[in-house]
């Protein structure tokens, strides 16, 4: 697959013309649904390929008669909803640059990505419209506040007065260098950071989106009731990028739920909208197997593939997939920056329809490799590391025959030097670094070992926190559990567990002692937990990833404090 696969990258290319456009102005596909809405309070619908694009048309239009021009930041701060679709297809098909924003987040946060991008428009519905008018002020940038839904009277505009009924708007002829999104990553090390996507990023994006869902998009009899759905926000890049705009380009119909996530939820919107994929991120799937251990029980679901990521899924999790939910979870990696680089594939066609198997995904490891991505573990020198050896995930500019990869980001908004950093070796022809350690064994899998932040020694061993959070997890009484350093003057560290713990169960002494002797039991004697404390939830950031650095910089204040 690897040797077979040569990336095929048009000169022009807009991310609305093959999301949208190509299927609307078919009437073969027009009156196909591209999007399944509901709310939790009822409300339902869809929305045909058609009725999408003239939504789009009608908004692109409005936008222009607002001043937005081409590569201007419009930020998009809506849940799961048609809106949400609509505004980043016309968006683009203006060839300005979208800007999602998740509705979690508070003025602070929303007031920061506003002024660092210089954003003139924000779309919003009345999850973000409150906050948006309180930093307005300190945004000089922003003209204009859409207002969409429940918003409607609060903004500048209301979406039913722009949505006026008109004629097909020009697109914009992008090329597939331009700019086409910036996503604010989550800024675990230090203020968050834009990543300028480019149009062409999509492409890249295709051959692990294909894969992880076992060939989705096939054009054979097997194809044509593909649903995809996923809980991930589209505001963060494992909703945009790895399940509303593949979904999309492949002319399926993606499920669009607005409201809060509960395992009983996700089973039950599975089964009303016969899902087929999804994309379900490691935390969910935890809860999940611990509300419904036997959701076929319960539930007709025709899930048929899976993918995983922001987190290790530990093999507690895979053998539930497996045998609870009938798929193999195929785990994926990648960053805002550089997406869907590592992972596993269940299954792949040739050119004449024949399914074969893929590479088999191993419980514990991210995958390997997907095709025209070269990856490699490189040391602090940035030499590739012996196999077997711990090492910094890192993907090449160019693929294995010395073409651009078309995954790469543009670049950090407004920052060179941190663009710069990213990078070892050349510029033209060098290794961008994840900042996520890894072991790659014989066979080209990886296996994660936490982010490089967040990997620790205690008494001289090289401590892991995935493999301790994992183990942990298999205990019945744990819903959820972090590992972090506790500083310590005589070993430098301690391994310290934060535990949620599952219905039912107490946190006492004697479940401490347990969990403890749970741990020795299964790992090595210096990996078990010397110290365990129970909390009601784990922090989380918006992108649904545990913030082990909130609980590492609390022991650390905790350690000053006691000195």
């Amino acid at each position: 697959m690897h040797a077979g696969l040569h990336w095929q990258v048009p000169a022009r290319f807009n991310i609305a013309q093959m999301c949208c456009t190509r299927w609307a102005r078919r009437p073969a596909t027009a009156r196909r649904v591209a999007v399944v809405w509901e709310h939790e309070d009822g409300r339902a619908g869809t929305l045909s390929y058609g009725q999408l694009q003239q939504q789009v048309d009608a908004l692109s239009h409005a936008l222009l008669r607002l001043g937005v021009q081409r590569g201007d930041r419009v930020a998009i701060v809506m849940p799961q909803r048609p809106e949400t679709a609509v505004a980043h297809m016309a968006v683009h098909q203006l060839g300005a640059v979208a800007m999602p924003l998740s509705m979690l987040f508070g003025p602070d946060a929303l007031a920061y990505r506003l002024q660092d991008s210089a954003a003139v428009l924000a779309i919003a519905d009345e999850t973000a419209i409150t906050n948006l008018r309180s930093v307005r002020p300190d945004c000089p940038a922003l003209r204009t506040l859409l207002a969409v839904g429940g918003a409607a009277g609060q903004g500048d505009l209301d979406w039913a007065d722009a949505l006026r009924p008109g004629p097909a708007f020009p697109a914009c002829d992008t090329a597939a260098d331009d700019p086409a999104v910036l996503i604010y990553t989550s800024g675990t090390t230090g203020p968050p950071k834009g990543a300028l996507i480019p149009q062409r990023a999509l492409i890249g994006n295709l051959s692990g989106f294909v894969c992880s869902q076992d060939w989705f998009g096939s054009p054979g009899a097997q194809g044509r009731d593909e649903v995809f759905w996923s809980p991930a926000d589209w505001a963060w890049t494992g909703g945009l990028m790895d399940a509303l705009l593949p979904a999309l380009y492949f002319g399926r119909p993606i499920v669009a739920f607005q409201g809060r996530f509960s395992p009983e939820r996700a089973f039950e919107l599975m089964q009303r909208h016969r899902v087929t994929h999804s994309f379900l991120f490691p935390t969910a799937l935890k809860a999940m197997m611990k509300a419904v251990p036997a959701p076929r029980q319960r539930y007709q679901l025709r899930l048929r593939a899976m993918m995983s990521a922001g987190e290790a899924v530990g093999d507690a999790v895979f053998h539930w997939c497996r045998q609870a939910l009938g798929v193999t979870v195929n785990e994926m990696f990648g960053q805002t920056e550089i997406n869907y680089i590592v992972g596993n594939c269940g299954s792949w066609l040739d050119a004449a329809g024949r399914r074969h198997p893929g590479w088999p995904a191993r419980p514990g490891s991210m995958g390997r490799a997907y095709p025209g991505h070269r990856i490699a573990v490189l040391d602090d020198d940035g030499n590739e590391c012996p196999r077997g050896t711990p090492g910094d995930v890192a993907v090449h500019r160019l693929d294995r025959h010395g073409h651009p990869d078309p995954v790469f980001f543009l670049g950090y908004w407004n920052g060179e030097e941190a663009t710069r950093d990213k990078f070892t070796g050349d510029p033209a022809s060098s290794w961008c670094r994840t900042g996520d350690t890894a072991v790659m064994d014989e066979d080209g899998y990886l296996w994660y070992q936490g982010r490089s932040d967040d990997v620790f020694k205690s008494a001289g061993y090289r401590i892991g926190p995935s493999e301790i959070e994992n183990c942990l997890v298999k205990h019945p009484a744990v819903a959820n559990a972090v590992v972090v350093p506790k500083p310590d003057p005589e070993r430098g560290a301690l391994v310290k567990a934060y535990v949620v713990l599952a219905p039912g169960h107490v946190g006492d002494a004697a479940l401490v002692l347990a969990l403890q002797q749970h741990v020795r039991g299964q790992l090595a004697p210096y990996e078990y937990p010397k110290e365990i404390e129970f909390i009601d939830a784990l922090p989380m950031t918006t992108t649904g990833k545990v913030q082990r650095r909130v609980l590492r910089l609390q022991e650390q204040e905790r350690s000053a404090g006691k000195g």
